[in-house]
């Protein structure tokens, strides 16, 4: 049972529990921060320290947010609980926090002038999740990413106080490729619980039939399929890689690491000769290591980033 879902009695709708002081909130989402697993580090060591806790703050909301989308048994009560959710953000904004999180979170609002609209998009993206599982076309499901990946990295842009419209559509493109590569590989668990985020037209244009996708075909066209995903997904990711040089400091070693590691999951793929429905590419500790000391290398050493496979 998520973490998340085992509080629900104790912090959810109609809970007793008293708000926690700041102290205590943010312990309690630094503690959801470091203590769940991701292929990329939530707080990785090239966060700047003064930065780390606003992470954590930004990080356990967009779990709470996550959690109670997908890990309640039922959809309508999955739908009850955002609505919840999206009640106590706006709260939050008011000034009015009871629940830890948004305790945390008001204080990195308030002091880095983070506006409602990524926080709410991010919360939109998870009610859609509870009616739409299938894209008929990809921009149907790039209007997804705007949603539910591209509001994180505007927030990141307001924590590192360099928002703006040219950053922005920087880090747009890099998290719409990190959502991407998820989605890609992580293909055949997203179909076990009925989700499918290959769009119809793409599977079309390969001759991909829906009795292949149900059957779990790993035949020429699927092949053919998810070589075209993984190739526009890799444009995304290195159309971003200019935000890398307007981030201060340690932070761009941060954006090259998940760039990256974007791009070594897509490389995964193409190693398992995109049989994802047999073998879910997972990025080893020792290739983001790997990767981590190449950033800090082209840090130290600025020249130009040679592409990764």
């Amino acid at each position: 049972m998520s973490t998340i879902i085992a509080e629900l009695e104790k912090w959810g709708p109609g809970s007793n529990s008293k708000p926690l002081d700041q102290d205590s909130a943010k312990k309690y989402t630094w503690g959801l921060a470091t203590s769940h697993y991701e292929n990329f580090p939530v707080i990785s060591w090239a966060v700047p320290k003064p930065l780390r806790q606003h992470f954590a703050n930004v990080y356990a909301f967009c779990r709470w947010a996550d959690d109670l989308g997908d890990e309640i048994a039922s959809a309508s009560d999955s739908l009850r609980l955002l609505e919840w959710w999206q009640a106590e953000l706006e709260n939050c904004y008011r000034g009015e926090c009871v629940h830890p999180v948004f305790t945390a979170l008001h204080t990195t609002i308030e002091q880095f002038s983070i506006p409602i609209t990524p926080f709410a998009n991010l919360i939109s993206a998870f009610i859609q999740d509870q009616s739409v599982t299938t894209y008929e076309t990809f921009s149907q499901l790039e209007d997804y990413c705007q949603r539910s990946a591209n509001p994180v990295g505007r927030i990141v842009l307001h924590l590192a106080n360099c928002n703006n419209t040219a950053n922005e559509a920087y880090s747009d493109s890099i998290c719409t490729g990190l959502q991407l590569a998820n989605f890609w590989q992580d293909v055949r668990r997203d179909k076990l619980i009925g989700r499918v985020y290959l769009p119809s037209e793409d599977r079309q244009r390969f001759g991909y039939s829906e009795k292949d996708l149900m059957t779990e075909q790993a035949n020429d066209a699927f092949r053919e399929l998810m070589a075209f995903e993984v190739d526009r997904t890799r444009n995304y990711l290195i159309a971003g890689r200019p935000l890398v040089g307007a981030m201060p400091g340690r932070l761009k070693v941060d954006i090259d690491l998940m760039i990256r590691g974007g791009l070594l999951v897509l490389s995964g793929i193409e190693k398992v000769n995109f049989n994802v429905w047999k073998e879910r590419p997972i990025v080893r500790k020792s290739q983001l290591f790997t990767a981590g000391l190449l950033s800090l290398f082209n840090l130290a050493m600025p020249r130009p980033v040679k592409p990764i496979t």
